[in-house]
């Protein structure tokens, strides 16, 4: 799995994840979303466009950074999440939770 973090303007960062997103990366996505929160940037939108597989720990990763986000005044939103990503939040009931947007842009359009 491979993890960008790109900062965007009005305290957005972009944390762009590619590959697998299971009990073996989880740690790193929690990780990065923390590391945005310490650097006082809690508005996160996590790109998975290239998110080929999302498991239970994976998904827990999204959870847990989105708490940690909300808890500092910010918010987790997904972008462009794949098709297989978008099954397991239609499944576990998270999709009306971990809102999925067009771009980074419109992740963040009315805040």
């Amino acid at each position: 799995m491979d993890i960008s973090i790109i900062p965007h303007p009005q305290g957005v960062t972009e944390i762009s994840v590619s590959g697998r997103l299971n009990m073996v990366t989880a740690a790193r996505v929690r990780e990065a979303i923390q590391s945005a929160v310490d650097d006082n940037r809690p508005r996160v939108a996590i790109t998975l466009e290239q998110v080929v597989f999302l498991d239970s720990s994976g998904l827990g990763a999204l959870i847990a950074g989105m708490k940690t986000a909300r808890e500092a005044g910010g918010d987790v939103r997904l972008v462009k999440p794949t098709e297989q990503v978008e099954l397991v939040l239609e499944l576990t009931n998270m999709a009306g939770v971990l809102r999925s947007f067009d771009s980074v842009e419109s992740a963040y359009a009315d805040a």
